[in-house]
């Protein structure tokens, strides 16, 4: 159980062209589990972090938090898993352990944040991502992914897919349910397959009439183009609607859509703050929140869900050499939905 030094992409410096790097996962400890990379998504958060957009970082650092492989190895004190089991690891790979959210397995919430999949501390450890020939992670930080998923079209699930799952989870979407998605990108799309999964009425807003046809087949009854203004039809309609994008809306405007008890959910991280008068929400009981990605009991269970429906990412599979060109493909939203990286060309 030594040391394993191992092939990846990454950037050597601050808002760096991604590059082939090599870096070393530490020995197993008892608990840990050694992961040989399969896929690896590419999230527009790794986007953010390696071209600086967050700040400075320590480097080299090597991104990717939606991460499917399989087991090589474990630590003796392993129990759930064995060599050959096909796995996942998420956007996290640490919390304290002991606050009320990670004791309710809320991890996200972690009071003292918890230790993210790449640029992070784990120790003193710098994580590094999946954007590589194998990890190293803690069993609990493990999840497994069900034999009926594509492996390499399940891998935007461990972020897309639990970020959009755990809201519509939180909040009740189900039959009889009226859910509104805001974008239809990389996240918003996963959003639409899972809200009408779960047997939900789902509607689309988008700013052009581009993706019309894919909404309708991945579930939707309704596909709504901002550029022609908000129907009136849809004014106290809805019971959840999700934002997905982190573009400046006009948030009363979207609360104005939410039936008695709705609830607007930003999933999306505009630059300006969201603002409404204080009467959208006093009106109707609404209410305007906020999430995460769920924590690890709840993505294997967005993941057994997503296996028992047939919902995966829709996915472009590519070799590592071409990264660099599709962080500027995703940026100029030429993708339909999301990249991922066969880690073979690692």
């Amino acid at each position: 159980m030594t040391e394993l030094t191992v092939r990846a992409w990454g950037t050597t410096g601050f808002a760096q062209p991604l590059e082939p790097v090599t870096i070393t996962r530490r020995e197993l400890r008892d608990d840990d589990v050694r992961i040989r990379i399969e896929f690896v998504g590419i999230c527009h958060s790794d986007i953010h972090t390696m071209r600086g957009d967050w700040g400075e970082r320590s480097y080299p650092l090597v991104p990717g938090h939606e991460i499917v492989g399989i087991v090589e190895e474990t630590g003796p004190a392993v129990t759930a898993y064995r060599e050959g089991d096909r796995v996942g690891v998420g956007c996290f790979v640490n919390s304290c352990g002991t606050c009320d959210a990670c004791l309710q397995g809320e991890i996200s919430y972690c009071d003292e944040g918890p230790t993210p999949t790449y640029g992070g501390y784990d120790g003193d450890e710098l994580t590094q991502g999946g954007y590589s020939q194998a990890i190293v992670v803690r069993e609990s930080f493990v999840v497994r992914i069900p034999g009926g998923l594509d492996p390499a079209a399940a891998a935007p699930l461990l972020c897309a897919g639990i970020t959009t799952y755990s809201p519509l989870n939180h909040w009740g979407a189900g039959p009889g349910k009226r859910v509104g998605i805001i974008g239809m990108g990389g996240l918003g799309h996963v959003g639409v397959k899972i809200a009408a999964a779960m047997g939900a009425e789902v509607t689309v807003f988008s700013h052009s009439t581009a993706k019309r046809e894919d909404a309708l087949n991945f579930g939707a009854v309704r596909h709504v183009s901002t550029a022609d203004g908000l129907p009136e039809d849809l004014r106290r309609h809805f019971d959840i609607i999700l934002n997905t994008v982190s573009v400046d809306l006009d948030t009363a405007d979207y609360l104005g859509l939410l039936r008695f008890d709705g609830a607007l959910v930003q999933l999306g991280l505009p630059a300006e703050p969201l603002q409404a008068p204080a009467r959208m929400f006093t009106q109707q009981r609404r209410s305007l929140s906020g999430s995460l990605v769920g924590g690890i009991r709840e993505t294997q269970e967005m993941l057994d869900f997503c296996a028992a429906h047939g919902v995966t990412a829709e996915i472009e599979l590519i070799p590592a050499e071409l990264i660099n060109e599709a962080y500027d493909r995703t940026i100029a939203s030429d993708i339909r939905y999301r990249f991922v990286i066969d880690a073979a060309s690692f």
